[in-house]
C-alpha cells in the first residue's frame, strides 16, 4: 500500500522570525486585538518556525508570546492558537494527561494518541511525559485503566513494536492462524494473543497478517473484532487495524464522529487538525470527502464559527 503523507502546513519560505514577532506584537499591543493577523501568521508557519518566533519575541520584547496570546484571546480560538504554539510532542502529552485527570478516564483519547504511533514516536512521548509531569506514563496509565486494555496500552508504550518496515511473510501466516484460533475458532476470545500480535508487529507486518487472515477465514479481522470484543478493547483493536490499513481514514472517521450527533467534540477536532497538520492532513481531508461525500471544510463550517472556524479552515488549507 502506498501511503505518502501530505501535510497541509509546510515551512513558510521566505521566513523572517523577527518580522513575524513584530507583527504579532503589534496585533496585541494597545487597545483591541487583531485576531486576523495572529491567525494569518501562526496557521501558516510550521511548529519549528513558531518556536523561532517565540524565541525572537522573548529576545526582542522580553515577553512570553504564549502568555501574551492567552491574555488577548479567548474561547476555542485561543485553544487552537495555544495548541499550535506547543511543541507537538508536549501538546500530545498534555492531551494524554488531561484524558486521565480528575474523575473518569477518556479512553477514546488514549486510544487515538497511543494506538496510532510508531515506536520512535512512542518513546518521545514517554520521555516527554515524565519530564512534564514527573511521573512515568506507564504508571499513570496503569492506575487509570484495567484488564486487557491496560495490558495492550502498556505493551504499546513500552515500545515493543518491531521497527518500521520489518516484515516476515511466513510469520504472517502463522500469526493469522493464531488470531483465528484465539477468536473465531473458539468459544470466547483469547485477548492475550490479539494483544501480543497487534502490539508487536510493525504496521507493514500487520498488513500482511490481515491479508492472510482474510485468506484463511473468509472475513476481515475487523469483522472478527466486532464479534469478539466490546468496549475500549474493541475500540483500541479497531484503531490499530484502521491505522495499519489507512491512518487517514482512521482520523477522518474520528473527525466525523467528533462532529456528528448533538454538540461538537471540540477538543478532538482541534487535536487532530493541529497534530496532523504537518503530517498528513491533506490525506485526511481527501479521505473524509471520499467516505462521507462532503468536504471536511464544509463539515467544520457547519459546526464552528468566527475566528475558531477560520483558524481550523486555514490549517486544512482552505482559509
Amino acid at each position: 500500500m502506498d501511503y505518502t503523507p501530505k501535510p497541509s502546513v509546510v515551512p513558510a519560505n521566505p521566513f523572517d522570525a523577527e518580522a513575524d514577532a513584530a507583527v504579532l506584537r503589534g496585533a496585541m499591543k494597545g487597545f483591541g486585538t487583531n485576531e486576523e493577523e495572529i491567525l494569518g501568521i501562526l496557521t501558516a508557519r510550521t511548529n519549528a518556525q513558531r518556536q523561532l518566533i517565540k524565541e525572537q519575541f522573548l529576545r526582542e520584547y522580553g515577553r512570553d508570546l504564549i502568555d501574551d496570546l492567552k491574555s488577548e484571546l479567548g474561547g476555542k480560538f485561543e485553544d487552537v492558537i495555544i495548541a499550535l504554539m506547543m511543541p507537538p510532542v508536549e501538546y500530545l502529552c498534555k492531551q494524554l494527561h488531561k484524558a486521565m485527570a480528575g474523575m473518569g478516564t477518556d479512553e477514546s483519547t488514549l486510544v487515538e494518541i497511543l494506538c496510532t504511533k510508531s515506536n520512535e514516536e512512542m518513546s518521545e512521548i514517554v520521555k516527554c511525559y515524565e519530564d512534564m509531569y514527573d511521573r512515568p506514563l506507564a504508571e499513570q496509565l496503569c492506575s487509570e485503566t484495567d484488564g486487557h486494555f491496560r495490558r495492550l496500552l502498556t505493551l504499546i508504550i513500552t515500545g515493543v513494536r518491531d521497527p518500521v518496515g520489518t516484515v516476515d511473510p511466513e510469520k504472517a501466516k502463522e500469526q493469522a492462524e493464531q488470531l483465528y484460533n484465539a477468536g473465531e475458532a473458539k468459544l470466547g476470545t483469547d485477548e492475550e494473543v490479539f494483544n501480543r500480535i497487534l502490539a508487536h508487529g510493525s504496521f507493514a507486518q500487520l498488513r500482511l497478517v490481515f491479508d492472510e487472515y482474510k485468506e484463511l477465514s473468509g472475513q476481515t479481522l475487523e469483522q472478527a473484532i466486532k464479534h469478539e470484543m466490546s468496549g475500549e478493547m474493541h475500540e483500541a483493536m479497531m484503531a490499530i487495524v484502521e491505522c495499519v490499513q489507512s491512518p487517514a481514514a482512521f482520523f477522518a472517521n474520528r473527525l466525523y464522529n467528533a462532529m456528528s450527533g448533538a454538540g461538537t467534540e471540540d477538543t478532538t477536532l482541534i487535536r487532530i487538525i493541529v497534530s496532523r497538520s504537518e503530517i498528513d492532513l491533506i490525506n485526511i481531508k481527501d479521505e473524509f470527502e471520499r467516505i462521507y461525500n462532503r468536504t471536511l471544510v464544509s463539515a467544520i463550517k457547519s459546526e464552528t464559527s468566527g475566528d475558531y472556524e477560520r483558524a481550523l479552515c486555514a490549517l486544512i488549507g482552505d482559509a
